[in-house]
């Protein structure tokens, strides 16, 4: 079972203004990325299965020269509401961490 861990070097979440959700994964080295970007785990349905929204919403950017996925979407809730279980939204990233990203 591989894991984000194993490709990437730094996975993080955080807010991208009130209304959005950034996610970074930075990969280890380009066998790393291009295995990750490979397997199509980083993709639109996972992220609106997680964030219950619609994956037409969802932007997926891989940037090859810096060996890094970025993920926006729109934020569950909006920053600071009174039902924002993460205001800064830097645990949101946590929910993928353990999943299995199976083999490019």
């Amino acid at each position: 079972m591989a894991t984000l861990l194993d490709h990437c070097s730094l996975v993080r979440s955080k807010n991208a203004g009130p209304f959005t959700l950034t996610f970074d994964f930075m990969c280890h080295d380009q066998n790393a990325y291009d295995t990750l970007v490979a397997t199509g785990f980083l993709n639109q349905h996972i992220f609106a299965t997680l964030f219950d929204t619609d994956p037409q919403n969802i932007l997926v950017v891989n940037h090859p020269l810096a060996l890094a996925v970025k993920v926006s979407l729109p934020r569950p809730t909006v920053q600071g509401d009174l039902h924002d279980s993460d205001c800064y939204a830097g645990q949101q990233y946590a929910p993928l961490m353990d999943m299995d990203i199976g083999p490019a």
